[in-house]
């Protein structure tokens, strides 16, 4: 299970996931093996992939060559929207565990709720099955709006143990979480550093200078302090350490409230409500 080094948030399937996890989203295949084993080495046991990234084969590799034992790390991959049904789910499960060179995967996330196409909830029966067969320990859903969350929970009966959603301060997503609190649903925030577009903003430099740490380690804290679980993203390995390193030191009330008061509801990614899917 997770290392000590990052604290654990409690899923409502009785597993626990990393707080702050390392994310590859748009790191190219040719950079993932040494960023992922860069962060493995920094103290990262929570690695997050998606069949859509394109780098679940590298990820693997990294994993496979750390030679940590696989109950010390927690790894996370996404179904894509073009394989999205029942069967395409089973098939393309099987795909990424052959890419990622696993026995089994800690948390399979439904990549978008793609609402046009209707297939979430099939889709969603398909990863309870291979939970049930003991292939994945938990099963969740990313970029879920609480009109998908509903759907899905009424037509299966089974909640999600993670939503992964775009969340930073600037788009803090209170409602949603406050709905993922009542109902048990772990929130995970993607963008957390708002693509880098927080790191200079006077609010956080305040707070950085104030506590002595980078911006990025307050975003990070700032996320921690709120129950999210975070995946910041690097290829830089001093950024990549730096970024982990912020389990010693709290904000303050007011520091969190001087943070959390940059929230303009202002998305950097698509809209789940809105987007679409036209092809691969």
């Amino acid at each position: 299970m997770a290392s000590s080094l990052s604290p654990s948030v409690p899923l409502n399937d009785g597993n626990s996931i990393p707080a702050v996890g390392f994310g590859v989203f748009k790191i190219p295949p040719a950079d993932t093996e040494q960023a992922v084993s860069t962060a493995l080495q920094a103290g990262y046991r929570h690695i997050d992939t998606a069949a859509m990234y394109g780098n679940e084969r590298e990820t693997g590799r990294a994993v496979s060559e750390s030679g940590l034992p696989r109950d010390e790390l927690y790894l996370v991959t996404k179904l894509w929207n073009a394989d999205q049904g029942y069967d395409s789910t089973l098939r393309a499960f099987d795909a990424s565990m052959d890419r990622l060179g696993i026995d089994y995967l800690d948390l399979y996330l439904v990549h978008w709720p793609v609402p046009s196409l209707n297939k979430f909830v099939d889709t969603f029966k398909a990863f309870a099955h291979l939970r049930d067969q003991g292939r994945i320990r938990s099963i969740g859903v990313s970029n879920f709006e609480p009109e998908h969350l509903e759907t899905l929970i009424d037509a299966t009966g089974i909640v999600p143990a993670v939503n992964q959603v775009e969340l930073h301060p600037r788009l803090a997503q209170t409602k949603l979480r406050e709905m993922h609190a009542r109902l048990g649903i772990a929130t995970e925030a993607w963008g957390p550093l708002g693509q880098g577009s927080l790191l200079s903003d006077p609010a956080v430099t305040a707070v950085a200078d104030r506590v002595g740490r980078t911006p990025a380690q307050v975003l990070i804290r700032w996320h921690i302090q709120l129950g999210n679980i975070v995946i910041p993203k690097s290829v830089n390995p001093q950024r990549i350490a730096s970024n982990f390193d912020v389990f010693d030191f709290e904000l303050s009330d007011v520091d969190m409230a001087s943070i959390s008061s940059l929230d303009d509801g202002n998305r950097l990614g698509p809209d789940p409500r809105t987007f679409e899917f036209t092809g691969r």
